[in-house]
């Protein structure tokens, strides 16, 4: 078997110098799986967090992984090991109970995803559900912010707003089920000031306009994030100034 057989035989696509492809190990609607082939053997990797060797047992259930070398070489063995992990953000249902965790590894910088497996531990993958972060609050918001990271969301909060994000990042995809989450609320979208950080920001705002009671993107100049904006001595105050001279989208 090659990167290029397993990525056909999973319906995915070439990118760059290997392939993705929707990962087996778990449900998978924006492909997160990467293989490329690499001195006779394939190189696996699941950005949305699974263990390489639950992707492998997936892989032969569908008859995908034969004849290949033992032990399975990945692209997490040619990577820095995991650092030690800072800070875990959770992300609950409507109850507020548990669905899952993101967590901040550093050094070096990373983020993972994991959740309960029923037994005081955890399965480090991504949940089946992925929702918008401090759901609860969200729902009884009228005006929530929108930023890219969990840490700005928690800057947000410090500050008397309610902020949320979805997990994974710039690159994540955008649910239909966060927009109707966010249905006829006032929405502030905050991008990182980065181009991925704005391109984000461009595809919630096309999926948000005409679903939502105001839209407002709003760049902070001058700082990375909502958080480096706030740490360099702005003001809630000025916040809310800033919104209130920003043109809306309806």
């Amino acid at each position: 078997m090659t990167a290029e057989s397993i990525a056909i035989a999973l319906k995915g696509r070439k990118s760059g110098a290997g392939y993705v492809a929707c990962c087996p190990s778990h449900e998978d609607h924006n492909p997160s799986l990467s293989l490329k082939d690499a001195d006779g053997r394939v190189l696996i990797h699941c950005h949305a967090g699974c263990d390489q060797a639950h992707v492998v047992e997936a892989l032969k259930a569908r008859g995908l992984w034969k004849n290949m070398e033992s032990p399975v070489r990945t692209w997490a063995t040619q990577r820095k090991r995991l650092g030690p992990m800072v800070c875990a953000y959770n992300y609950t249902d409507e109850h507020g109970e548990l669905l899952y965790q993101v967590t901040r590894h550093f050094p070096p910088k990373d983020f993972r995803q994991r959740y309960p497996d029923g037994r005081g531990g955890w399965i480090w993958r991504k949940h089946p559900r992925q929702v918008l972060y401090r759901l609860p609050e969200v729902l009884e918001a009228a005006i929530v912010f929108v930023v890219e990271g969990e840490r700005d969301c928690e800057t947000l909060r410090s500050h008397g707003f309610v902020g949320t994000t979805n997990a994974g990042g710039a690159s994540a995809p955008w649910l239909d089920s966060y927009t109707e989450t966010l249905r006829g609320r006032e929405v502030i979208l905050i991008p990182d000031n980065d181009q991925p950080g704005r391109a984000r920001v461009l595809r919630i705002a096309r999926a948000l306009l005409g679903r939502v009671a105001r839209l407002v993107v709003l760049e902070l100049d001058g700082s990375k994030d909502a958080t480096d904006w706030f740490g360099a001595g702005h003001s809630e105050l000025e916040l809310i100034a800033q919104l209130d001279g920003e043109g809306v989208a309806r």
